[in-house]
């Protein structure tokens, strides 16, 4: 059985679930990005109060492993009535998780902005909305920029994750090809370089744009 499948198929066959990685990826991150962008302008926006419970519902998901989410969204959801596929288990549990995270980093930037930019835009007319749209906002986004590319390293090595719950992407097919061929280190070998080869860009933007952005 593990002679049907050269060096070359194993190659190939892992390659074409790269798209369903970096889908899975993009999807993660870009809804992520889109509670982090809520989380960040209502907890900024609504006092303490909702910084608080903004800060609640972030920690709890910081400090449960991303695996026992998606064992949640997977199985829980069920429970509910919900029928849930791999690939929504996978994509909810991974939106959670990264919006989560870049809350805090957003969140981070933006109180990393002197508090008398807040104070000038308020003696000059501006209400509080105002301020951090064209004031806070254009400095924040300088300071977040590094640390949240460095985070979409984060994601993508964290749909690896999405392969306990049957989703096919590089990690699964990697785990399938080795129960039919039995040549563990080649194939996870080749697993590992794909990582490097969709994170390695990545990690060279941020300390690039890190460098960039860090005052002199």
């Amino acid at each position: 059985m593990s002679g049907s499948f050269s060096n070359l198929a194993i190659v190939q066959t892992l390659i074409g679930k790269v798209p369903w990685t970096l889908a899975l990826s993009l999807i993660a991150f870009v809804g992520g990005a889109t509670v982090a962008s809520l989380f960040t302008v209502v907890s900024v926006l609504g006092g303490r109060y909702v910084w608080g419970v903004v800060s609640f519902v972030t920690v709890i998901i910081q400090s449960t492993p991303l695996l026992m989410v998606i064992f949640l969204c997977f199985f829980g959801l069920p429970l509910l009535g919900i029928d849930v596929s791999p690939w929504f288990a996978s994509s909810l549990a991974l939106i959670a998780f990264s919006g989560a995270f870049l809350t805090e980093i957003w969140r981070s930037a933006v109180r990393a902005v002197p508090v008398g930019q807040w104070e000038a835009s308020e003696a000059s007319g501006l209400s509080r909305l105002q301020a951090l749209w064209h004031i806070v906002l254009p400095q924040s986004v300088q300071i977040a920029i590094p640390p949240t590319v460095g985070f979409g390293v984060q994601i993508v090595k964290a749909t690896a994750l999405t392969s306990i719950v049957g989703f096919v992407e590089v990690t699964r097919a990697g785990y399938v090809l080795n129960n039919v061929t039995f040549k563990p280190f080649f194939i996870f070998f080749v697993v590992g370089l794909i990582y490097m080869a969709i994170n390695l860009p990545l990690s060279v933007a941020a300390r690039k744009l890190e460098r960039r952005f860090t005052p002199k």
